[in-house]
């Protein structure tokens, strides 16, 4: 039976009874982890690995993906460090692991210096906490990694990386997905961000060209670029050549340089419209909530927040395909 688009719970570290419970209560299909706390300091082992799938497994859910190792995994090969080769190397082998254990996607980025934020308890709607990002409110221009790397050397250190990794995914049969920066400015920290327009994220897929090469497309950062636009046409592009692997489906108002995420609807993006684009794009993959609005007595890891983007998205994506 061919794959539907579905929706899952995403971006926890764990993969506990409350969070697994939660899931099956709301109806997703299976869950997300970002950074899964797993043992290693440079790679992921094959039966940590599949002990974590079957957990999952057992509450009848899907393991659908891990979105990131951690940064120390990668780091070298991310700014070209002497020690980048080994690096790589213990990612291969995270990448064969993956595949061993029947877990189809490994999402990656390409920010050394991680998610910006200035603020994580910005006001929303009726007071709920939002995370958001104000340029004039960050020193973006002090050195993270101790000196600038600029763009063409980011590019070519991308370029290296994925020489390496993409016949590796492709023989394990595991899709990399390549999450966008964020914000999707053109430097911090004195690093440049490569995965922050349509035109990167162009560049980023046919550097080294795969069908195991392709996108998380988080749509909120996506909005973060122009203010949302653009998105649509994104969505459709890369949606109709396969190459969107899943979607964080958030959004936000404003732009990269000043922006605060929000509750979905009242943001830049047409959600409908977002949907339907899916749809018509022959979109088979999975939807995550990601970062949510913290509501009233909500829990540290937002179950108020969560479940109100996951019934949106489930209210869209049934309304969607019944009407067509």
């Amino acid at each position: 039976m061919a794959e539907q688009m579905r929706v899952a719970v995403g971006q926890f570290q764990q993969a506990t009874h409350e969070i697994l419970t939660f899931a099956k209560q709301m109806g997703c299909s299976g869950v997300l982890l970002n950074t899964p706390s797993l043992p290693g300091e440079r790679r992921w082992e094959y039966g940590d690995l599949r002990r974590l799938r079957q957990q999952v497994e057992g509450y009848g859910l899907r393991l659908e993906a891990l979105e990131n190792t951690p940064n120390r995994f990668y780091e070298s090969a991310m700014l070209g460090l002497p020690d980048r080769d080994e690096a790589i190397e213990n990612y291969c082998a995270t990448i064969r692991a993956v595949g061993q254990a029947e877990i189809p996607i490994l999402g990656f980025h390409w920010m050394p210096n991680s998610v910006w934020r200035s603020s994580r308890i910005a006001p929303g709607r009726g007071g709920a906490l939002c995370t958001a990002f104000n340029a004039a409110e960050v020193d973006g221009d002090r050195l993270t990694h101790g000196r600038v790397y600029p763009e063409a050397e980011m590019w070519a250190n991308y370029t290296y990386f994925l020489t390496a990794i993409v016949p590796v995914a492709e023989e394990a049969g595991v899709h990399l997905a390549l999450h966008p920066d964020d914000p999707p400015v053109p430097s911090l920290g004195g690093v440049a961000r490569l995965a922050r327009s349509f035109d990167g994220f162009k560049k980023a897929m046919e550097v080294v060209p795969s069908p195991n090469l392709g996108l998380d497309f988080c749509m909120g950062c996506w909005s973060e670029m122009r203010g949302g636009a653009g998105v649509l046409d994104a969505l459709e592009y890369f949606g109709s050549r396969g190459k969107i692997f899943y979607v964080h489906f958030r959004d936000v108002q404003g732009t990269a340089e000043n922006f605060q995420e929000c509750f979905l609807g009242e943001g830049n993006v047409n959600v409908v419209e977002a949907m339907r684009t899916l749809k018509k794009a022959d979109f088979t993959g999975f939807f995550i909530d990601d970062h949510v609005p913290h509501m009233v007595d909500d829990t540290n890891w937002g179950h108020r927040g969560r479940a109100l983007a996951t019934g949106y998205i489930q209210g869209l994506l049934n309304a969607v395909m019944a009407l067509g």
